[in-house]
């Protein structure tokens, strides 16, 4: 039944696909100058507050939403936008029935989160840490798509997510997410979470 219920969540909603990438996913700079920088500004718009700044070299930069020639990255405790003309999507983040490298998920009331760790997955809250042994990656075949469904498994238990391409915020920053989570987690219990995840490190 929950296996079912999983499979619902996965595919409820199609993907906004275009020819090139799905948001959201990874970038790197491109065209900037060696003795420049990518600056990060607090809205969409040339004339808007520097609030930081990405040099010419950088990889891995996580776009979450886009407004115009604009992307949405998150740098601190907030987010920030930079110029797509200075941005080249990277074809190797989403991958059939695979999490990208740094893929994470975490929520509030309570708090919890979790990452894939070698062949598995960890759970972790203020009470501690659960590891699953055994993690099995679920897309919907459609290119480039970051739906995924996740079914960790373990001598605890049995840990189900759905994670979707939707804008999500963790009530606790002024961040900008683009991956919704929605978590069944089975012990001695049956409980229910929610969150966002990213793909990037924190900058």
């Amino acid at each position: 039944m929950l296996w079912r219920l999983l499979f619902l969540m996965l595919m409820a909603t199609p993907a906004a696909a275009t020819q090139e990438y799905i948001l959201p996913t990874l970038f790197d700079i491109s065209d900037v100058a060696a003795d420049d920088v990518l600056n990060i500004r607090e809205s969409p718009s040339a004339d808007a507050a520097i609030i930081g700044s990405l040099p010419p070299d950088a990889t891995g930069i996580e776009i979450v939403a886009t407004h115009g020639n604009w992307g949405a990255m998150n740098v601190g405790e907030r987010s920030g936008w930079v110029s797509m003309r200075y941005l080249t999507y990277r074809t190797d983040v989403w991958n059939a029935d695979a999490l990208p490298e740094n893929f994470s998920c975490s929520g509030t009331e309570p708090f919890w989160s979790f990452e894939p760790r070698a062949e598995g997955l960890v759970w972790w809250t203020p009470e501690g840490e659960t590891v699953y042994d055994r993690l099995t990656v679920l897309d919907t075949g459609v290119f480039r798509s970051p739906r995924r469904g996740l079914v960790a498994q373990g001598d605890a238990g049995r840990l189900m997510a759905s994670v979707t391409n939707a804008a999500c915020n963790d009530g606790m920053s002024e961040r900008q997410f683009g991956l919704e989570a929605t978590v069944i987690l089975e012990d001695v219990s049956t409980q229910l979470y929610s969150g966002c995840c990213q793909i990037a490190p924190a900058r």
